[in-house]
């Protein structure tokens, strides 16, 4: 029924059609993937304010075991997705079958809830996405996209259960957001660049992260992001950066202001020493971090490291300023401290924890 009430709006030869999920009413979707290729039309609009809902055990999913998402769209150039709705993924049965817990499930690959993949010119705004079986919205080989206004939720504990994941995309803007997910709150991956993230409150979550890169050795890069206005309440991390040892490639122009951390354990990462699972061997290549600025971070810390700059002895990070950070350790008021290896670069203002490895500067 739903595909069909889709295929009828996308054959259409209106310009601009509209495709009603109408308030009040609760849909059971199976795994489908739209196709902006068969659609007459360009700019169309999903306007979703009911609730759609995915089928509650894994089992019942009518796809193989290794669905890779439960929601797509792909090829559209102009698609505007909109609404005050619901999108639950129903993932709490997913989340038990995850490698963490039980390596026998390691085989069962949980899809992402709501993926755009190939397509330019889309924007997301007003829905509530829950629950998702691993992440949630995931930007896949993309441009042009906007996401604002939307609320992402899932528990605290929901294993790989990120908010917003962008992967091989350019020019994306998520702002005015609310992310509580049991992993990064976005993250960004290999090939991305030309990202804008603004005010967004994350927690509980990981965080904001780009990576991790460089893993099994590839060549990976992510450049030309800007993360400002962040509020994080609780989170593992504040802003971080993580590739794994042996990698290629840069994280580069990258800058993080007007940040908030309310009981982040660690406000400030760089960890060119990613490695999850603890059995990682070392290794002298690793990807490039340089040109990252921190401006205006302030709040509590949940630990006493605060900044945290874990960078490759072959491949220093370089270029690293920070102006204005005020981070506190909450159990103990101006007690913060900082961890700095292999990391060059420059501070400026009042800098709080001290990094000894960044040179004061006062005009930069």
């Amino acid at each position: 029924m739903f595909k069909h009430a889709w295929d009828a709006a996308c054959d259409t030869s209106v310009p601009s059609p509209t495709f009603l999920v109408p308030q009040g009413k609760t849909y059971l979707l199976q795994p489908l993937t739209f196709n902006g290729k068969h659609c007459n039309s360009n700019n169309i609009t999903l306007q979703i304010d009911g609730r759609i809902i995915a089928p509650t055990k894994p089992s019942a999913w009518d796809c193989e075991t290794n669905c890779n998402h439960w929601i797509g769209f792909e090829n559209f150039d102009g698609l505007h997705i909109q609404g005050s709705g619901t999108i639950n993924g129903q993932g709490d049965k997913w989340w038990k079958l995850s490698c963490k817990d039980n390596e026998k499930s390691c085989q069962h690959r949980k899809p992402t809830g709501f993926m755009i993949g190939h397509s330019k010119n889309v924007d997301i705004k007003g829905l509530t996405f829950e629950d998702s079986p691993q992440m949630h919205i995931a930007f896949e080989s993309s441009t042009l996209i906007h996401a604002t206004e939307l609320t992402i939720r899932a528990p605290g504990h929901s294993p790989n259960t990120d908010g917003i994941h962008i992967q091989r995309s350019t020019n994306v803007s998520i702002d005015n957001s609310t992310i509580q997910t049991g992993d990064d709150c976005i993250s960004i991956g290999n090939e991305s660049k030309y990202i804008n993230i603004s005010n967004i409150k994350c927690g509980p979550g990981h965080g904001i992260s780009i990576g991790s890169l460089g893993i099994m050795g590839k060549t990976e890069d992510v450049e030309f992001l800007h993360v400002r206005n962040v509020t994080f309440h609780g989170t593992t991390n504040g802003v971080r950066i993580k590739t794994w040892q042996g990698g290629h490639g840069h994280a580069r122009n990258i800058k993080f202001e007007d940040i908030t951390s309310h009981s982040s354990t660690r406000p400030i990462i760089i960890d060119q020493y990613y490695c999850p699972h603890k059995q990682c061997k070392n290794q002298t290549s690793a990807v490039e971090i340089s040109n990252i600025a921190y401006e205006n971070i302030n709040g509590t810390s949940h630990k006493k490291i605060a900044v945290q700059l874990s960078c490759s002895e072959s491949i220093p990070c370089k270029n690293i300023t920070m102006k204005d950070i005020n981070l506190i350790y909450e159990k103990h008021k101006d007690k913060t401290s900082s961890y700095c290896l292999n990391a060059r670069g420059l501070r400026n203002g009042r800098v709080h924890p001290s990094i000894s490895c960044l040179q004061q500067e006062d005009n930069f």
